[in-house]
């Protein structure tokens, strides 16, 4: 008899209890290294297919010469450790694992081949389990996304893993995909901490450590598998959220906004509600297409903007701006100067938190998510905000713009206790002198 809490590390135990449960389809599993996350896949998904005479399974890789050394071992150890190797055959090649009681099997297949994945067939069952191991190295979710619907036919229940290790930055597509909202996932954060000391040896511990105490941010990437950044991201107030229809009825100051596309660009409306008392915005709506008329685009605006609200667009479309006023809407271009971007980014850093709803505004929270500083050739972040991937920010600084030019103000007039000017060098310098009681003629510069 093998315990599973002698082969599963504690911070697992309800990750097991959920699937056993049937609680979710999609199980994201991110940590650092030592977390134990391949293996208690590994344990799973033997037990998985042994239980279920219908289940089969098939572990992925980005790369396909990966398998062998990972995953496929991966599930070998796992059949070991519970002692069941007398009811499994390992085949090499092609590299294979089938359950002999019944001929349930695991196959291996590399994403570097997506016509092998759409091809797959089993004799017997269904394909329920599906493991992308290192998923983070796979294009982005609409790779996921294809190879899922190919795999995820037929069968009553399935079940999907994603193991990785969670990249630096944020910008990374799966550290943005698993802030947002999906009933049927849930995402588990492990790191080596939770795991039985003798399972990972002293000198794995003695490496930790030292890292820890030379470069501390390295350890809490590699090792507690946190997302530290590049220093680059650009939106660290981001929050990702529903936004209730009852919340939404409560909102009063309403902004719309719209960023018009050009050939290939989007073009973006939003409309969002701001909480200047405690500098909040929530962004709950987007029309975000590409090739789209301005008649077309017209249609769509004014079917939400029932009330005929007034809408901020970009100045440097002259003529759609006056083609939708044709149409009758109540629309004005923003004014624009050469550092309108800077202090419209500064404007939305310095909110407390940018709440958008993901399942409304998908691409909205995306860009918000992965707007990241370019870097040159040698590593070092380039100036300025990078002009790309950014038509959803672009629409919402238009929308805040009478708040954006209210805050560039304020910070034109606040002063700067690093760069002080020649007048407030003067003051200070008077009033350490006289203890603060000058008359006032001697406080001019």
């Amino acid at each position: 008899m093998i315990k599973l809490a002698d082969v599963i590390a504690p911070s697992f135990h309800p990750v097991h209890l959920d699937i056993k449960k049937d609680k979710h389809t999609h199980y994201w599993l991110k940590g650092g290294r030592g977390s134990t996350k391949s293996s208690f896949v590994a344990i799973e998904l033997i037990l998985g297919i042994m239980k279920d005479p219908e289940a089969n399974c098939v572990a992925l890789r980005k790369v396909k010469d990966t398998l062998k050394d990972s995953v496929y071992e991966q599930l070998s150890w796992a059949i070991e450790k519970l002692g069941v190797d007398r009811y499994w055959h390992r085949g090499i090649s092609p590299l294979s694992l089938t359950y002999i009681p019944t001929g349930q099997k695991i196959i291996f297949r590399g994403a570097d081949n997506p016509k092998k994945i759409k091809s797959i067939k089993f004799s017997k069952g269904y394909c329920k389990f599906i493991w992308y191991e290192e998923v983070d190295e796979f294009s982005g979710m609409e790779e996921i996304r294809m190879i899922n619907q190919s795999l995820m036919r037929g069968g009553s229940k399935h079940i999907v893993l994603y193991s990785y290790n969670p990249p630096k930055s944020m910008n990374n597509w799966v550290n943005a995909e698993v802030q947002y909202t999906r009933e049927d996932r849930t995402v588990h954060h492990s790191n080596y901490l939770s795991v039985p000391k003798e399972w990972l040896g002293d000198q794995f511990l003695i490496e930790a450590n030292h890292l820890k105490s030379v470069k501390p941010t390295s350890y809490e990437h590699e090792y507690l598998g946190e997302v530290t950044g590049t220093g680059g991201e650009v939106f660290s107030n981001v929050q990702i959220r529903p936004i209730s229809d009852e919340e939404i009825k409560d909102f009063y100051n309403i902004r719309r906004g719209i960023d018009f596309g050009y050939a290939i660009d989007p073009f973006s409306y939003g409309v969002m509600h701001y909480d200047r008392k405690k500098k909040r915005l929530y962004i709950f709506h987007e029309f975000y297409k590409v090739g789209l008329s301005n008649h077309a685009a017209y249609e769509h605006v004014a079917k939400e903007n029932k009330q005929n609200e007034q809408i901020l667009a970009d100045s440097a479309e002259p003529k759609s701006i006056h083609e939708l006023r044709q149409y009758g809407l109540r629309i004005r271009g923003v004014k624009k100067g050469p550092d309108s971007i800077e202090y419209g980014v500064k404007f939305l850093q310095d909110l407390e938190a940018i709440i958008i709803d993901d399942e409304r505004c998908p691409e909205t929270a995306r860009e918000f998510l992965t707007y990241e500083l370019e870097k040159d050739a040698n590593g070092n972040f380039k100036a300025g905000y990078p002009d790309k991937n950014n038509h959803a920010i672009d629409m919402t600084r238009y929308a805040m713009n009478d708040e954006c030019m209210k805050f560039k103000e304020e910070q034109k007039h606040t002063p700067d206790p690093d760069n002080p000017t020649p007048q407030e060098k003067h003051t200070k310098m008077v009033k350490a002198m006289t203890g603060g009681t000058a008359p006032k003629e001697l406080m001019r510069w």
